[in-house]
Protein backbone atom coordinates (compact mmCIF):
# COMPACT_ATOMS: atom_id res chain seq x y z
CA UNK A 1 0.00 0.00 0.00
CA UNK A 2 2.81 2.27 0.82
CA UNK A 3 4.62 1.41 -2.42
CA UNK A 4 1.59 2.39 -4.02
CA UNK A 5 1.40 5.56 -2.46
CA UNK A 6 4.53 6.78 -2.98
CA UNK A 7 4.08 5.87 -6.88
CA UNK A 8 1.85 9.13 -6.54
CA UNK A 9 3.57 11.15 -4.60
CA UNK A 10 6.58 10.42 -6.79
CA UNK A 11 7.45 13.98 -9.33
CA UNK A 12 10.09 11.57 -10.88
CA UNK A 13 9.02 12.39 -15.07
CA UNK A 14 9.08 8.30 -15.00
CA UNK A 15 7.15 8.06 -11.82
CA UNK A 16 4.41 10.96 -13.23
CA UNK A 17 3.95 9.31 -16.38
CA UNK A 18 3.33 5.62 -14.42
CA UNK A 19 0.84 7.56 -12.41
CA UNK A 20 -1.24 8.58 -15.11
CA UNK A 21 -1.01 5.78 -17.23
CA UNK A 22 -2.55 4.15 -13.43
CA UNK A 23 -5.30 6.76 -13.49
CA UNK A 24 -6.51 5.98 -17.02
CA UNK A 25 -6.79 2.41 -16.48
CA UNK A 26 -9.04 3.22 -13.25
CA UNK A 27 -11.14 5.76 -15.39
CA UNK A 28 -11.52 3.18 -18.14
CA UNK A 29 -12.00 -0.09 -15.84
CA UNK A 30 -14.87 2.46 -14.31
CA UNK A 31 -16.67 2.96 -17.57
CA UNK A 32 -16.72 0.03 -18.99
CA UNK A 33 -19.68 -1.48 -18.34
CA UNK A 34 -21.17 1.68 -20.22
CA UNK A 35 -18.89 0.86 -22.92
CA UNK A 36 -19.93 -2.23 -23.16
CA UNK A 37 -22.95 -2.02 -22.80
CA UNK A 38 -23.77 1.67 -25.41
CA UNK A 39 -20.71 0.83 -27.89
CA UNK A 40 -20.56 -2.98 -28.62
CA UNK A 41 -23.31 -5.20 -29.99
CA UNK A 42 -23.67 -6.23 -26.52
CA UNK A 43 -27.63 -4.29 -25.99
CA UNK A 44 -28.88 -6.23 -29.62
CA UNK A 45 -28.00 -9.82 -28.39
CA UNK A 46 -29.36 -9.24 -24.57
CA UNK A 47 -32.77 -8.02 -25.97
CA UNK A 48 -33.19 -10.62 -28.67
CA UNK A 49 -32.28 -13.41 -26.05
CA UNK A 50 -34.24 -11.99 -23.49
CA UNK A 51 -37.15 -12.09 -26.28
CA UNK A 52 -36.48 -15.95 -26.95
CA UNK A 53 -37.14 -16.29 -23.53
CA UNK A 54 -40.40 -14.23 -23.15
CA UNK A 55 -41.45 -15.73 -26.18
CA UNK A 56 -41.27 -19.21 -24.60
CA UNK A 57 -43.41 -18.13 -21.73
CA UNK A 58 -40.49 -20.13 -19.36
CA UNK A 59 -40.48 -17.56 -16.97
CA UNK A 60 -36.84 -17.96 -15.85
CA UNK A 61 -35.12 -20.54 -17.73
CA UNK A 62 -32.22 -20.18 -19.05
CA UNK A 63 -31.69 -18.17 -16.37
CA UNK A 64 -30.93 -14.37 -16.65
CA UNK A 65 -26.67 -15.37 -15.47
CA UNK A 66 -27.05 -17.47 -18.52
CA UNK A 67 -28.28 -15.21 -20.79
CA UNK A 68 -25.98 -12.65 -19.42
CA UNK A 69 -22.89 -14.64 -19.97
CA UNK A 70 -23.80 -15.96 -23.42
CA UNK A 71 -24.44 -12.56 -24.55
CA UNK A 72 -20.98 -10.87 -23.45
CA UNK A 73 -19.02 -14.51 -25.28
CA UNK A 74 -21.14 -13.43 -28.62
CA UNK A 75 -20.00 -9.70 -27.82
CA UNK A 76 -16.36 -10.37 -27.58
CA UNK A 77 -16.39 -12.67 -30.61
CA UNK A 78 -17.76 -10.29 -32.87
CA UNK A 79 -15.81 -7.17 -31.55
CA UNK A 80 -12.67 -9.52 -31.72
CA UNK A 81 -11.60 -7.59 -34.60
CA UNK A 82 -12.57 -4.06 -33.44
CA UNK A 83 -10.55 -4.61 -30.22
CA UNK A 84 -7.60 -6.11 -31.63
CA UNK A 85 -7.52 -3.29 -33.74
CA UNK A 86 -7.48 -1.06 -30.96
CA UNK A 87 -5.19 -2.77 -28.72
CA UNK A 88 -2.63 -2.30 -31.59
CA UNK A 89 -3.41 0.95 -32.62
CA UNK A 90 -3.29 3.20 -29.16
CA UNK A 91 -3.41 0.82 -26.45
CA UNK A 92 0.24 -0.57 -26.93
CA UNK A 93 1.87 2.17 -28.24
CA UNK A 94 0.58 4.57 -25.28
CA UNK A 95 1.86 1.85 -22.80
CA UNK A 96 5.20 1.58 -25.02
CA UNK A 97 5.43 5.40 -25.01
CA UNK A 98 5.17 5.93 -28.86
CA UNK A 99 2.34 8.14 -28.67
CA UNK A 100 0.70 10.34 -26.37
CA UNK A 101 -3.15 10.20 -23.91
CA UNK A 102 -4.97 12.70 -26.93
CA UNK A 103 -3.34 10.04 -29.78
CA UNK A 104 -4.22 7.01 -28.07
CA UNK A 105 -8.01 8.33 -27.98
CA UNK A 106 -8.30 9.35 -31.13
CA UNK A 107 -6.57 6.13 -32.80
CA UNK A 108 -8.94 4.08 -30.29
CA UNK A 109 -12.09 5.85 -31.24
CA UNK A 110 -11.81 5.33 -35.18
CA UNK A 111 -11.93 1.27 -35.05
CA UNK A 112 -15.26 1.99 -32.50
CA UNK A 113 -16.95 4.81 -34.90
CA UNK A 114 -16.60 2.48 -37.69
CA UNK A 115 -18.10 -0.46 -36.00
CA UNK A 116 -20.82 1.77 -34.82
CA UNK A 117 -21.35 3.70 -37.73
CA UNK A 118 -22.24 0.74 -39.73
CA UNK A 119 -25.04 -0.51 -37.85
CA UNK A 120 -26.59 3.45 -37.16
CA UNK A 121 -29.42 3.89 -38.98
CA UNK A 122 -28.58 7.67 -40.71
CA UNK A 123 -31.98 8.80 -39.08
CA UNK A 124 -31.05 8.74 -35.46
CA UNK A 125 -27.75 9.79 -36.09
CA UNK A 126 -29.07 13.21 -37.75
CA UNK A 127 -31.66 13.01 -34.56
CA UNK A 128 -28.57 13.56 -32.25
CA UNK A 129 -26.50 16.31 -34.73
CA UNK A 130 -29.25 18.17 -34.80
CA UNK A 131 -30.43 18.30 -31.74
CA UNK A 132 -26.73 19.39 -30.29
CA UNK A 133 -26.51 21.79 -33.55
CA UNK A 134 -23.69 20.28 -34.98
CA UNK A 135 -22.15 20.85 -37.76
CA UNK A 136 -22.61 17.27 -40.54
CA UNK A 137 -19.80 15.57 -40.69
CA UNK A 138 -17.30 14.26 -43.40
CA UNK A 139 -16.00 11.44 -42.73
CA UNK A 140 -16.61 9.10 -40.22
CA UNK A 141 -13.71 10.32 -37.81
CA UNK A 142 -15.83 13.56 -37.70
CA UNK A 143 -18.98 12.12 -36.05
CA UNK A 144 -18.52 13.24 -32.44
CA UNK A 145 -19.23 10.28 -30.23
CA UNK A 146 -21.23 12.51 -28.09
CA UNK A 147 -24.06 12.05 -30.54
CA UNK A 148 -22.72 9.00 -32.63
CA UNK A 149 -23.34 6.92 -29.10
CA UNK A 150 -26.58 7.55 -28.64
CA UNK A 151 -27.63 6.93 -31.75
CA UNK A 152 -26.15 3.74 -31.83
CA UNK A 153 -27.92 2.29 -29.27
CA UNK A 154 -31.04 3.30 -30.06
CA UNK A 155 -30.70 2.33 -33.53
CA UNK A 156 -29.77 -1.31 -31.94
CA UNK A 157 -32.78 -1.36 -30.04
CA UNK A 158 -34.90 -1.17 -32.88
CA UNK A 159 -32.96 -3.78 -34.68
CA UNK A 160 -33.40 -6.20 -31.73
CA UNK A 161 -37.13 -5.39 -31.27
CA UNK A 162 -37.22 -6.20 -35.09
CA UNK A 163 -35.75 -9.43 -34.79
CA UNK A 164 -37.62 -10.41 -31.48
CA UNK A 165 -41.06 -9.52 -33.45
CA UNK A 166 -39.90 -12.12 -35.90
CA UNK A 167 -39.20 -15.02 -32.75
CA UNK A 168 -42.83 -13.70 -31.19
CA UNK A 169 -44.67 -14.99 -34.64
CA UNK A 170 -44.45 -18.64 -34.35
CA UNK A 171 -45.41 -19.30 -30.64
CA UNK A 172 -48.01 -16.72 -31.01
CA UNK A 173 -48.99 -18.73 -33.13
CA UNK A 174 -49.12 -22.33 -31.64
CA UNK A 175 -50.86 -20.02 -28.43
CA UNK A 176 -53.48 -18.83 -30.61
CA UNK A 177 -54.23 -22.82 -31.80
CA UNK A 178 -54.24 -23.65 -28.54
CA UNK A 179 -56.56 -21.18 -27.18
CA UNK A 180 -58.88 -21.89 -30.14
CA UNK A 181 -58.84 -25.82 -29.50
CA UNK A 182 -59.60 -25.07 -25.75
CA UNK A 183 -62.70 -23.01 -26.69
CA UNK A 184 -64.05 -25.68 -29.08
CA UNK A 185 -63.64 -28.37 -25.92
CA UNK A 186 -65.03 -25.74 -23.56
CA UNK A 187 -62.62 -25.96 -21.59
CA UNK A 188 -62.21 -21.95 -21.17
CA UNK A 189 -61.27 -22.05 -17.53
CA UNK A 190 -57.80 -24.01 -18.80
CA UNK A 191 -55.06 -21.58 -18.78
CA UNK A 192 -53.75 -21.99 -22.83
CA UNK A 193 -50.27 -21.46 -21.73
CA UNK A 194 -50.28 -24.00 -19.76
CA UNK A 195 -50.93 -26.36 -23.05
CA UNK A 196 -48.77 -24.37 -25.47
CA UNK A 197 -45.90 -24.41 -23.16
CA UNK A 198 -44.96 -27.80 -23.57
CA UNK A 199 -45.63 -27.53 -27.86
CA UNK A 200 -43.37 -24.52 -28.29
CA UNK A 201 -40.71 -25.69 -25.72
CA UNK A 202 -40.59 -29.12 -28.53
CA UNK A 203 -40.84 -26.90 -32.08
CA UNK A 204 -37.78 -24.54 -30.77
CA UNK A 205 -35.96 -28.19 -30.21
CA UNK A 206 -37.61 -29.92 -33.12
CA UNK A 207 -35.83 -26.43 -35.57
CA UNK A 208 -32.82 -26.46 -33.38
CA UNK A 209 -34.12 -22.99 -32.21
CA UNK A 210 -30.75 -21.51 -29.85
CA UNK A 211 -28.83 -22.36 -33.11
CA UNK A 212 -30.87 -20.59 -35.70
CA UNK A 213 -31.72 -17.49 -33.11
CA UNK A 214 -27.78 -17.13 -32.70
CA UNK A 215 -26.82 -17.94 -36.27
CA UNK A 216 -29.66 -14.93 -36.91
CA UNK A 217 -26.91 -12.90 -34.43
CA UNK A 218 -23.86 -13.55 -36.02
CA UNK A 219 -24.83 -13.10 -39.73
CA UNK A 220 -26.27 -9.07 -38.43
CA UNK A 221 -22.50 -8.08 -37.56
Amino acid sequence: MNEFIQLFNDSSPDQVATSVKLLLLLTVLSLAPSILILMTCFTRIVIVLSFVRSALATQQMPPTQVLIGLALFLTFFIMGPVFHEVNNEALKPLLNDEIGLEEAYEKASIPMKEFMSEHTRQKDLQLFLDYAQAEQPKTIEDIPLTSLVPAFALSEIKTAFQMGFMIFIPFLVIDMVVASVLMSMGMMMLPPVMISLPFKILLFVLVDGWYLVIQSLLQSF
